[in-house]
């Protein structure tokens, strides 16, 4: 379980998260839900160590956690950037294979058959040796989706996942992520599409611009 306890964050003297206090369960979906400029990006940067918090505590399975200060965090919380951030000079496969190499010291041949059975598993088999200028938007995601997992951690954020995609290719991102979450995958998403959320969440946490 991941819980978070008095959470602040301030950007330039504004409060984004005010004594925020949080818990998502092991295997559950939390989605992240408000308007623009509400904080919910900031609020799942901390959470993956991309931004420091002014204070608070978060604790990982009973345990004290420092996110920003992790050196293997990447192994613990996994994240899908809105834009993607794929490697554009590296094929499918290794935008892939890249990181648990490097970062996990697996063989190549380790990194690859992992990459393969997840590539198969969401539907990319044939796309391997492409670059990301040759993918659709949603051939995008699901790279990115498999990149993250390809890393084995704990926990899986996505920021806005279905921002950049057509209407039509929500329903792909939905069963994806309901199909992680039968295999225990316990997963953050911030969104601002709200019937998305309610489709895909255990809990949802809604939050609002603090007022100065």
């Amino acid at each position: 379980m991941l819980t978070l306890k008095n959470i602040k964050k301030q950007f330039d003297g504004r409060t984004i998260l005010d004594n925020l206090n949080l818990e998502v369960p092991d295997g559950q979906i939390l989605a992240i839900v408000g308007p623009s400029g509400a904080g919910k990006t900031t609020l799942l940067r901390c959470i993956s160590g991309l931004e420091t918090v002014d204070s608070g505590e978060f604790i990982l399975d009973g345990q004290p956690y420092d996110p920003a200060n992790n050196r293997d965090n990447d192994k613990v919380i996994g994240v899908v950037f809105q834009d993607f951030q794929l490697f554009p000079n590296l094929t499918v496969k290794d935008n892939i294979t890249l990181a648990p190499q490097l970062v996990l010291k697996q063989s190549k041949a380790d990194a690859e058959a992992r990459g393969q059975a997840l590539i198969d598993q969401l539907n990319l088999s044939g796309k391997e040796d492409l670059y990301p200028y040759q993918l659709s938007g949603g051939q995008k995601q699901r790279v990115a989706i498999v990149r993250a997992l390809a890393m084995n951690p704990k926990i899986l954020c996505y920021d806005e996942p279905t921002s950049a995609l057509d209407p039509d290719l929500r329903q792909t991102v939905e069963q994806i992520i309901l199909g992680l979450k039968q295999n225990q995958m316990t997963q953050i998403v911030v969104t601002h599409d709200m019937t998305f959320a309610e489709n895909i969440a255990d809990q949802i946490l809604r939050v609002e611009p603090i007022k100065a």
